[in-house]
């Protein structure tokens, strides 16, 4: 072989040992990894530790040529190892002597993205509207500060991350970027929200609940206390709920669920959507989405005018087709549940016709209707919708009572005993 062919060999088998890292970026070897990393995210620092990061380091080991080495390594074909036909045209197998093994490190990128994606779960937040009440006066004043939203730049962060395995003098920390996103309700934007009325309002009675369920209902009703709903957006009642468990602060109590009636976590919330229904109803509003509960319950009288809901469905939703925003009060008071409904009055008048039973059987089951009716500032017609509800007989839907007297199956022993304490049940 003589030197020309050499070269060109030399060159051909450098490149084809090394053209794995033309898509990949070396990296430094995992045991030079001494510390763990202090992540800062916007005011936020997380710990990533040196384990996570040699994790993301790939070893790569390769045979090449180098005519400066002897090689010890014995019927070394490289060329089958290469998988290359150019390989076999120029390299003479004398020159085997000269194979030396190589090993380099590299960046998994695909492993940091997964990190990374992780990460953005735990960062990323979303902008919180400031919550607003009516004092005496009729005034709109703040009582729950807004927040700006989070969200990790994943592209960037990934990068920085990439690079950070690549140098030679690694630092302790590493600030990722984030974008910042300004709430949509601000305490500056009060005075151009345009609630100056109240609008509409809805009430429910109940009255007879046990300790549980009144406790649940509160959870729930403060959890739309203060809530802003935009011109022509669609309000979701399980949106807003959020997390239904005992971590959310609901304790377990009765509920409807599929052919019978069983303890779980928010037992009860159905009367706050069922209340904030009515108010969306004697509001003028456009319901969207709404389901009857499967048998009457007595807390929900007048019958026919209920709201069932569930995570994550069904849902009641609604859509504010009213000119300004809608700022949702809440209140209650004994055992009335409030929800009033305040924004700008465009002269509409709402009529509601029922609820009216269409038929009620000796076994409880029955049928109703009621009719809403809205009308504009000359008394035309603007929307007429009819609201149909079917229930089936109690009896079809088993369940222990208003106390339990044993411990269900998915309970914990310290949840049983505080249900216990709190029915004072034996």
């Amino acid at each position: 072989m003589n030197k020309f062919t050499k070269i060109s060999l030399f060159l051909f088998l450098l490149l084809a040992s090394h053209n794995f890292a033309m898509a990949e970026t070396m990296a430094v070897a995992p045991n030079s990894i001494k510390n763990d990393v202090t992540l800062k995210i916007n005011s936020d620092q997380h710990i990533l530790s040196k384990a996570d990061i040699s994790s993301w380091i790939k070893e790569k080991n390769d045979l090449i040529y180098n005519i400066n080495y002897k090689s010890e390594i014995e019927n070394t074909n490289i060329c089958k190892y290469k998988q290359s036909i150019l390989c076999k045209l120029l390299f003479n197998t004398k020159d085997e002597r000269h194979i030396q093994k190589s090993a380099a490190f590299f960046v998994d990128t695909d492993a940091i993205g997964h990190y990374v994606d992780d990460l953005a779960r735990q960062v990323n937040k979303d902008p919180i509207d400031a919550k607003l009440s009516i004092d005496d006066t009729g005034k709109v004043s703040v009582f729950s500060l807004s927040q700006k939203g989070v969200e990790l730049d994943k592209n960037k962060s990934v990068v920085l991350l990439s690079n950070y395995l690549t140098s030679n003098k690694p630092a302790d920390s590493l600030e990722l970027p984030v974008t910042l996103k300004n709430p949509e309700i601000g305490i500056d934007s009060i005075d151009n929200l345009g609630i100056t009325a109240l609008i509409g309002e809805g009430h429910s009675d109940f009255k007879g609940s046990p300790k549980n369920r009144v406790f649940n209902i509160k959870v729930a009703t403060n959890r739309f206390n203060g809530t802003l709903i935009k011109p022509g957006e669609e309000f979701s009642f399980v949106k807003i709920l959020g997390e239904v468990d005992g971590e959310h602060g609901y304790l377990p109590e009765l509920v409807i669920k599929k052919d019978k009636t069983e303890p779980e976590f928010g037992g009860g919330i159905c009367q706050v959507s069922t209340t904030a229904f009515r108010a969306a109803i004697y509001s003028g509003l456009k319901i969207t989405a709404r389901r009857n509960h499967a048998y009457p319950v007595s807390y929900y009288n007048p019958q026919g005018m209920d709201s069932t809901v569930y995570v994550p469905k069904p849902d009641l939703r609604f859509i504010n087709n009213t000119p300004s925003y809608i700022l949702i009060q809440t209140e209650i008071v004994g055992t009335q549940l409030l929800f009033r409904f305040y924004g700008t009055s465009d002269g509409r008048k709402i009529n509601v016709i029922g609820p009216t039973i269409l038929e009620h059987n000796p076994d409880g089951s029955m049928k109703t209707t009621f009719t809403q009716q809205v009308f504009d500032t000359n008394n035309t017609l603007l929307r007429e919708d009819i609201f149909n509800s079917s229930y089936d007989s109690p009896s079809k839907y088993p369940h222990p009572g208003q106390v339990l007297t044993q411990k269900p199956a998915d309970w914990s022993n310290s949840q049983w005993k505080q249900y216990q304490k709190d029915n004072k049940a034996n």
